[in-house]
Parts: structure tokens; C-alpha cells; sequence
């Protein structure tokens, strides 16, 4: 469970399990969607493995020009609509901001990890990492508006065959600042 500093349940965070043996099984070829909806990225947070690539498909029905020049990895989709011919590769872990040179408004954040085992909280701040075999594991989390760093929200689980680990955290938020969004048709403030 994640909660934010209000002690409400903390939608978009990431938790990821590294095995305390490092062994990871090997990467297979994933491709992964990141729409672009209503001048938004759909999803906001998405968590991917490194050596996954990813469609960012243009939905609307205007031209957007995604980009990020995040260190794990920097490219640009020029102008377009539809869906781009080639998806992108993303081989190094890390943090990825999305943004569109449009639209100020449209961020987003792809999370590359190492390793198979992650997942996203929901509204409800619950993740389920069903998937997870039974061992040691150092459990961390990400957000995009957290205070500190992935290495100081690291918790040690040891997890049991057919026995389910509940773990919680609780994270301090910078408040959320985005450029405002400009109002569709019929919304408050549509001119």
C-alpha cells in the first residue's frame, strides 16, 4: 500500500522488487502503448523494462511533437498524427519525462527498471506484484511528486511460498505543479 502524507491512498507510484541474489530472468521483446488522448498522455505513469520499446500513439485529432531529453534516454517524435512508424527503444533504466513542444501541459513519465517484477498503484494506493516468486527482495518505490530519493524508500521483504507480504509506505509530496491545460468545449473557461 502507498499512502501520500495526508495518509490517503497514493495513486501513479511505482514499486519495484530487485532480488537480493540479482538474478533476474532475461528480458523479452515487449512493445508498450503510451497514448496521447484529449492533449494528455494516457497513462501519466507507466513502468516498462529496459529493453522494452514503446508506440506513442496521437489519438487526436491534432498534431502533438513528444520529446524528452531525460539522461536514461533523450528522442524526439517531430509533429504528427496517428501513430508514428517506428516505436522508440528504451534500454537503459531510469526516469523518463515526456513532454509535448505544443502542448505545455502534456507531461508524463515512463519508469524503465532492471528488473520484471513492478507495478502501479491504483486510486485505491494498492499494488500487486503477483507474479513475484518466493525469496529476499529490496523493495522500492517511485513517484513522480515525491521528496527523496528511490534509494531512501528501499524496504527488505523476505517472501514465503503461497504467504502474501503486505508492504506499506508512506511518502512526502512536492505539490503537484503542471502548466494549466487548456478548457475542451463545454469545460469552464472555454472561449
Amino acid at each position: 500500500m502507498v499512502y501520500g502524507g495526508d495518509a490517503k491512498p497514493l495513486p501513479n507510484a511505482i514499486v519495484v522488487a530487485v532480488p537480493d541474489d540479482g538474478r533476474l530472468p532475461p528480458p523479452g521483446k515487449s512493445v508498450e502503448i503510451v497514448d496521447q488522448i484529449d492533449k494528455e498522455f494516457v497513462p501519466y505513469v507507466k513502468a516498462i523494462r529496459a529493453g522494452s520499446y514503446v508506440r506513442f500513439p496521437n489519438k487526436d485529432n491534432i498534431a502533438h511533437h513528444v520529446y524528452s531529453f531525460s539522461p536514461a534516454k533523450t528522442f524526439e517524435l517531430p509533429l504528427y498524427k496517428g501513430t508514428p512508424a517506428q516505436p522508440v527503444l528504451f534500454d537503459k533504466p531510469g526516469v523518463i519525462k515526456l513532454g509535448c513542444n505544443i502542448h505545455d501541459w502534456m507531461v508524463g513519465y515512463l519508469y524503465v527498471t532492471e528488473t520484471p517484477y513492478f507495478g502501479k498503484s491504483g486510486r485505491d494506493g494498492h499494488v500487486d506484484l503477483d507474479d513475484l516468486p518466493a525469496g529476499r527482495y529490496h523493495v522500492r518505490i517511485w513517484h513522480p511528486r515525491m521528496e527523496g530519493t528511490e534509494d531512501a524508500t528501499v524496504q527488505r521483504v523476505e517472501l514465503r511460498e503461497d504467504e502474501p507480504a503486505l508492504v506499506e509506505w508512506t511518502l512526502k509530496l512536492h505539490p503537484e505543479y503542471r502548466p494549466l491545460r487548456t478548457p475542451l468545449p463545454g469545460e469552464p473557461g472555454y472561449r
